[in-house]
């Protein structure tokens, strides 16, 4: 399964990420601030980062550019708000969050983790 970091500022929707996708079986690694992005990145090869929707666009950016510098090889997929702009253009795929569906949160961690797999 998926090594997954999921990234955000809100610690309950963190935490309801997290659940979602270990309730699918992928392992799951929380991180709220650049600081322990970074150490976890480069501690970790993650498949697949999730960058939360709630966290403000520089930090969003921030985000991407640690997982890209100390795990080059994790897709990258942002969470939007409903009706909102994508600020990560050079991210793997993107969803509009909340959801109504959480499966298509799993969906879109596995088909990103597999082409990541496919690639290799």
């Amino acid at each position: 399964m998926p090594l997954v970091l999921c990234t955000g500022v809100d610690p309950v929707l963190l935490k309801t990420r997290q659940l979602i996708l270990e309730s699918a079986g992928h392992t799951v690694v929380p991180a709220s601030d650049e600081r322990e992005i970074k150490i976890i990145c480069s501690k970790q090869k993650f498949d697949v980062a999730v960058i939360g929707q709630s966290i403000p666009t520089r930090i969003k950016a921030r985000a991407m550019e640690l997982v890209k510098e100390h795990c080059p090889e994790a897709k990258i997929l942002e969470l939007c708000a409903p009706y909102g702009t994508r600020t990560l253009e050079n991210a793997d795929a993107w969803l509009e969050m909340p959801s109504d569906q959480p499966d298509l949160l799993v969906a879109l961690v596995n088909r990103l983790a597999d082409t990541k797999t496919d690639a290799v």
